[in-house]
């Protein structure tokens, strides 16, 4: 299964953020599909405000992904952070915000239902 950058669906789309989310793109062991997805994001960008009213104010669904370009602070809810940047290969648990230090460009695989919850919250508070 392959799909282009261009051709996958955009989610969300304002400026300073793209999210293109190709939903079943395979499954989990338990059947689960999962979602691909392409984040272009501004520096700067923080989704800590889209995440309030979520449990623990943050994302709940696991990623697994890689950085084409960019840095960006993962900040988990038990007050530690990371630091992910070009070329690596990441893996952030439930509980988690994510802020742009510089121009990103991140590949995510994620499970379609829960991180699909999320991205309908995120555009909710936009919309509100």
């Amino acid at each position: 299964m392959r799909i282009t950058k261009n051709a996958i669906p955009t989610k969300i789309d304002v400026p300073g953020a793209v999210a293109r989310q190709a939903i079943g793109f395979g499954a989990l062991d338990a059947g689960s599909p999962l979602g691909a997805e392409y984040f272009s994001l501004g520096a700067g960008t923080d989704i800590a405000p889209l995440l309030v009213g979520l449990e623990d104010d943050a994302c709940q669904a696991p990623h697994w992904g890689f950085m084409v370009s960019g840095e960006v602070v993962v900040s988990y809810v038990d007050g530690t952070e990371e630091t992910c940047r070009a070329d690596d290969l990441f893996h952030w648990p439930p509980g988690h915000s994510v802020r742009v230090v510089d121009d990103a460009e991140v590949i995510l695989f994620s499970p379609q239902h829960e991180h699909g919850a999320v991205m309908d919250h995120m555009i909710a508070r936009m919309a509100g």
